[in-house]
């Protein structure tokens, strides 16, 4: 397979990739960024995506800033997922999110793929896009517009609108997006199942717990993979006391999946329901487990 004809743009500043996509836009020409190609290039290939213009992000300077501390992980549109999963400071300041990273496909794919790619391709089996729903966490898009460089965050509730569909305007450009930090006395965990390692999951999800002084859950938070059009995320916190037979029925009780070639919707249902049950376990022990060590430090 081989890509269909297009012009090919590679803008060295954000200021030129803004101009660029603004003169696109404007031209009524269709127009995809380029960053990592990991979803994009396959699409081309197959023809399933045809855009007379492509606009290569790589060479973009500053795309590639990391940072990591006690606000959460903020990472630059071109950061590589394999970097997440390297990076010290990204490993003691969100576990969560290099931990959901570690989920995600096979390592040839992480050398290249994107952390802006993965949230604006907005696939809804996949990882990244499902932690910043959980955090609540946002990007920051650019755009051209009446001469000068416009910027604008979005939170991760309005970014993400359906299956491969987001908020961005066709002349904008996602330039970074900010993990919040997990609240205090809280843990999180990864739980899916797929047929094959690396494959997108026939159902996932990624949670959080909070526990009390005491170690009693508070609170939880969940957002599931492969089960909903957009990343779908519930509030566990009225099941927590009720045990692992009320957090499975406030799941299976809200998520509707359909069925596709890979399983039907009522397996996924059941797999999403068992998979909180044993997430929300390995959470609360890790919780308490944190909280225990921090008492110690402290005393």
């Amino acid at each position: 397979m081989k890509p269909p004809p297009f012009t090919y743009h590679r803008p060295a500043t954000v200021e030129e990739a803004a101009r660029v996509l603004a003169e696109l836009v404007e031209r009524g020409d269709e127009a995809k960024v380029l960053a990592g190609g990991q979803s994009l290039v396959p699409l081309l290939n197959f023809r399933l995506a045809q855009p007379e213009h492509l606009v290569d992000v790589n060479r973009v300077a500053g795309l590639d800033a990391l940072t990591a501390g006690p606000e959460g992980v903020v990472a630059g549109a071109l950061v590589r997922t394999a970097r997440l999963l390297r990076d010290p400071s990204v490993a003691a300041a969100h576990p969560l999110l290099v931990e959901a990273t570690g989920w995600i496909a096979h390592g040839v794919i992480r050398n290249r793929g994107t952390v802006g790619g993965s949230l604006a391709h907005a696939d809804p089996a996949a990882e990244l896009p499902a932690v910043l729903a959980l955090l609540d966490g946002s990007v920051e898009v650019v755009a051209w517009r009446d001469g000068s460089l416009v910027r604008r965050r979005i939170g991760a509730a309005e970014l993400f609108e359906g299956p491969l569909m987001t908020c961005l305007a066709p002349d904008e450009l996602l330039v970074s997006a900010t993990f919040p930090p997990l609240a205090a006395r809280s843990a999180g965990t990864v739980e899916e199942l797929a047929r094959r390692h690396g494959d997108y999951a026939l159902a996932g999800v990624i949670l959080t717990v909070t526990v009390d002084p005491g170690g009693t859950p508070v609170s939880g938070r969940a957002a599931y993979l492969s089960c909903a059009p957009t990343p779908l995320v519930l509030d566990l916190s009225p099941a927590l006391a009720d045990g692992d037979g009320g957090i499975y029925d406030l799941v299976a009780a809200a998520l509707d999946p359909t069925d596709d070639i890979h399983a039907t919707g009522e397996y996924r249902r059941h797999l999403a329901a068992t998979l909180t049950v044993r997430g929300v376990a390995k959470a609360l022990a890790r919780a308490r487990s944190a909280d225990a060590a921090s008492a110690e430090v402290t005393a």
